[in-house]
């Protein structure tokens, strides 16, 4: 698991199956990579200790782990995080991603629950279902970041049925135009593109 900071990672390295799991701790926002050369990765501390964690600084044949897990909060900041993420693997362990190695982890965005039982929900459909189940006064908690999760709780959700996204590439796109568009320093062209193709519900605003 690629997690940030030491609160989630405090969470993830108690619960863990040492046996089979380990945690990488971010320290925060990792240096976005896009357009940078490989001398990079060894000049930057964080960068040159997880490809020595990974083992995959002579050859990807080396690969410690069997997944490698974006674990971030479900917030703009851990978002971010996942792109970067995502744009480090995408840019020099390509093959990584296409061979179906590298995963986002989802964790529940909500609790929904009563006196007499609870839920985890993944999304505003399963919590609306969750709501109907647990009737009128139940109480919904909104989780900021992994570290709220009770720890008997999240031992489940990186269990064997952990839900994890795969992060995926299409054989032919152009990954590196792609890269610099969504990454890159163009700013004011990016900013254009989100306002012009944002869809927003406008319950969203009420």
């Amino acid at each position: 698991f690629l997690t940030e900071g030491l609160s989630a990672g405090g969470t993830l390295g108690k619960v863990r199956d040492a046996a089979t799991q380990a945690v990488f701790f971010l320290r925060g926002k990792c240096l976005n990579t896009c357009g940078m050369s490989k001398n990079v990765l060894y000049e930057n501390v964080e960068f040159f200790n997880l490809i020595k964690t990974l083992d995959v600084d002579e050859t990807l044949e080396h690969l410690r782990y069997g997944k490698i897990i974006f674990a971030t909060d479900a917030d703009v900041d851990g978002l971010h995080i996942r792109m970067l993420l995502t744009t480090f693997f995408m840019r020099f362990y390509r093959q990584l991603v296409t061979d179906g190695r590298v995963f986002i982890l989802e964790t529940p965005l909500f609790r929904v629950r009563n006196k007499k039982e609870q839920y985890y929900c993944f999304s505003d459909e399963e919590r609306e279902t969750a709501i109907k189940k647990c009737g009128r006064g139940c109480e919904i908690t909104r989780f900021k970041g992994l570290g709220e999760l009770d720890d008997d709780d999240f031992r489940d959700f990186i269990g064997p049925d952990m839900r994890l996204t795969p992060v995926t590439c299409a054989d032919d796109s152009d990954v590196e135009k792609t890269i610099k568009f969504y990454m890159g320093s163009n700013t004011p062209e990016r900013k254009d593109y989100i306002m012009n193709t944002l869809v927003c519900d406008e319950t969203s605003f009420e």
